[in-house]
């Protein structure tokens, strides 16, 4: 069996030299308080608000790799004006992931907590780019059977963000939306909302083949930024 006693975690850590530090750290696994889960996590989504906790703003170029296979660290510049910035977690390891997905391998005592063992679930909490994550039951979703991790890993930034746009489309009284990156997970999550509710959405991509993902979904307005008639066709789009 599956106890999950300690697991890996990825940390990000700005030094007082101005250096930002990706690891991962080997922490014990919490034991479930009596309405609690511990969850085996399998899939985890990547979204800007993760990547701002997790790179800040390191310069990448500047990135090295040292460590281990077993224990890898990056270690990435800062400027020193970033550094003030993020002022607040300098000298703090913190963990990052905002949601993801696994399979319940141990519980609390109480009903609700129990009644997810060995399901696959989603989660929301943060610190989710772990091995083991122990967390309320109240914050696990059951997935529908058959569903992977994967498939439900991202259940609750980009839905939520989708909803906002068209809400806050409505609110201000406007009857369309243009978005960039329109094949993103996000942009595809988008466009199904707005073909359901018949909102026209006008799609900005980089390439062919994101365009053709979004097409095979039923979207009308598709422009690549790459072709030579972007402005014509963005044009036309809009009209």
């Amino acid at each position: 069996m599956d106890n999950g006693n300690s697991g890996l975690q990825l940390r990000s850590l700005i030094k007082s030299t101005g250096e930002l530090e990706l690891s991962l750290v080997d922490v014990p696994t919490r034991e479930p308080a009596e309405d609690e889960v511990v969850v085996r996590v399998e899939a985890t989504p990547l979204n800007p608000s993760d990547l701002g906790l997790l790179i800040g703003a390191a310069d990448l170029g500047s990135a090295k790799a040292s460590g281990s296979k077993e224990s890898p660290v990056i270690t990435g510049k800062m400027s020193e004006a970033a550094v003030r910035a993020m002022a607040g977690r300098v000298g703090q390891s913190m963990p990052a992931g905002n949601e993801g997905a696994g399979v319940v391998i141990r519980t609390g005592t109480s009903d609700v907590a129990k009644a997810l063992l060995g399901k696959t679930v989603e989660m929301i909490g943060g610190a989710m780019y772990t091995q083991y994550r122990t967390l309320k039951a109240r914050d696990c979703l059951l997935l529908p059977p058959g569903t992977t991790p994967a498939e439900g890993a991202s259940w609750f930034v980009n839905p939520l963000t989708s909803l906002g746009m068209t809400e806050t489309m409505r609110r201000e009284g406007h009857k369309a939306l243009v978005h960039t990156a329109a094949a993103s997970n996000l942009g595809q999550m988008l466009n199904r909302i707005c073909l359901k509710d018949g909102i026209p959405l006008v799609n900005i991509v980089r390439s062919q083949p994101q365009a053709d993902i979004l097409r095979k979904i039923g979207v009308k307005y598709v422009v690549d930024s790459k072709s030579p008639s972007f402005m014509s066709e963005l044009t036309n789009a809009l009209a």
